[in-house]
């Protein structure tokens, strides 16, 4: 027998409508009212009618049992709905509406719970008294993974006027929802004034000395170079004016985001890869503001994804929807595949940021050579996330073989890194190993100084 068939097989329907889907359970007042029947009955016992007041109770308990299940509206008769966003930042909280409409003349009392994805928070059981009409209850769920999932059953239980029963449904709610990368960065970018940007609530400084792609007028103060003043606009105003120049745009940043294995490793409970895109969709607001063009470039043992440059805020979109539901996996990245596949693409120069795992960049033996001749074509930047655990065997206190041994493999592999950041520059390359909390602050510091020393 086919799986198919075995649910189409009618004793099978009929034990999952009736166990499962249609199931009419007891209440804790019927389970009171017959406890306490017990205790009547034993009393009446004492005067010899405990055998009439036994079928007396039950007689009863079973004529209320009737009316209340009779009372209790059908399945039928209950409609739910379920509303919830479309898309959601993973780590923020989100609002799931539940509407109830019940279409009897008779109140219920019901119950609901939500069928979430077990990546999500549970949702709690919603409670409510119901009367003919519609109802709204609501809970608020969040997730930490990034990506697309489903929504699909509503459980319900009600009971009528008398409450000795509740009937059980299961009601199909299919609903689709989008978790993105948490974008508070980006939007609180996005919100800022044109003169400053602020990221991770710090303002990041705009630097305007720099360029040849003039930008607005404003007055002299000292130390501005003196063949930046604008005479006309001096005579205009009575007092010395001065140009202010900005890097060239129209530039090209390519984000390379490696999603192989070591960026499945947790950090500070969220994943890397999950903070680098994070950063990367930071990086590439400021970039798109400042009217650069964006590429994105994912890879790990095979090219994931690539956004062919482009510019404005609608390529913004572009580029979360085909990053959004990225995954580490379990291979090495290979950076040759990716380079090779950068030089096929990109033929002007450009920025080259690269996010993936210092240990990849102390132990990819094919890393170096492919820099070193990519430097000499574009401008490239180098960004790792700290392991916070390094600083904490750093500070281990000494107290046997095994802490000694701790410390001394801390010590080692902090100065390897402190090597390898040598080695970088040595070659023209600025590779950055950066503490989580500062990682946006710092990355798109770096790019607006690389902007600046291209112009």
């Amino acid at each position: 027998m086919t799986k198919s068939s075995g649910r189409s097989w009618p004793p099978l329907r009929f034990l999952d409508k009736w166990l499962i889907r249609d199931t009419i359970l007891p209440t804790k007042r019927l389970f009171y009212l017959a406890l306490a029947g017990v205790i009547f009955i034993a009393v009446a016992g004492l005067w010899n009618l405990g055998f009439t007041m036994f079928w007396l109770y039950n007689a009863l308990l079973l004529v209320f049992s009737f009316i209340d299940v009779l009372l209790t509206p059908t399945r039928k008769d209950i409609r739910l709905q379920r509303d919830l966003p479309e898309k959601v930042d993973a780590r923020e909280p989100f609002d799931v509406t539940i509407a109830v409409e019940n279409r009897s003349n008779h109140p219920i009392a019901i119950e609901i719970k939500d069928d979430l994805p077990a990546e999500f928070e549970p949702s709690p059981s919603l409670t409510g008294i119901v009367r003919k009409g519609k109802k709204t209850l609501a809970y608020r769920s969040r997730t930490k993974e990034r990506g697309d999932y489903q929504f699909h059953y509503l459980y319900a239980r009600y009971s009528g006027i008398i409450g000795l029963w509740k009937k059980q449904a299961i009601v199909s709610a299919e609903a689709n929802i989008r978790v993105y990368p948490n974008l508070r960065n980006v939007r609180g970018n996005l919100s800022s004034l044109q003169q400053h940007l602020v990221i991770d609530g710090q303002r990041v400084r705009r630097r305007t000395t720099a360029g040849t792609e003039f930008d607005h007028i404003r007055e002299y103060v000292p130390d501005d170079d003196l063949r930046t003043i604008n005479w006309a606009a001096s005579a205009r105003h009575r007092e010395v004016m001065t140009n202010v120049f900005q890097p060239e745009r129209g530039k090209v940043v390519t984000l390379f985001i490696d999603c192989g294995r070591m960026m499945g490793v947790e950090l500070d409970n969220h994943v890397k890869l999950d903070r680098s895109l994070e950063v990367a969709l930071t990086m590439a607001a400021v970039a798109l503001k400042q009217g650069d063009q964006v590429a994105v470039l994912a890879f790990s043992a095979e090219i994931k994804t690539y956004v062919p440059a482009g510019k404005g805020l609608a390529h913004f979109q572009t580029i979360l929807e085909a990053v959004y539901n990225l995954k580490s996996d379990y291979s090495e990245s290979d950076y040759s595949l990716a380079f090779t596949t950068l030089t096929r693409y990109q033929k002007r120069r450009s920025f080259l940021v690269l996010f993936s795992d210092m240990e990849n960049y102390l132990f990819e033996d094919q890393l170096l050579p492919y820099l070193h001749r990519l430097g000499k074509r574009h401008a490239l930047l180098l960004l790792s996330l700290q392991d916070p655990l390094l600083f904490q065997w750093k500070k281990t206190e000494v107290n046997d073989t095994k802490t000694a041994y701790i410390r001394s493999v801390a010590y080692h592999m902090t100065l390897q890194r402190r090597q390898m950041l040598k080695k970088m520059a040595s070659i023209g390359t600025e590779a950055l190993d950066v503490p989580a909390d500062q990682f946006s602050l710092t990355a798109v510091n770096a790019y607006l100084d690389l902007r600046e020393k291209e112009a």
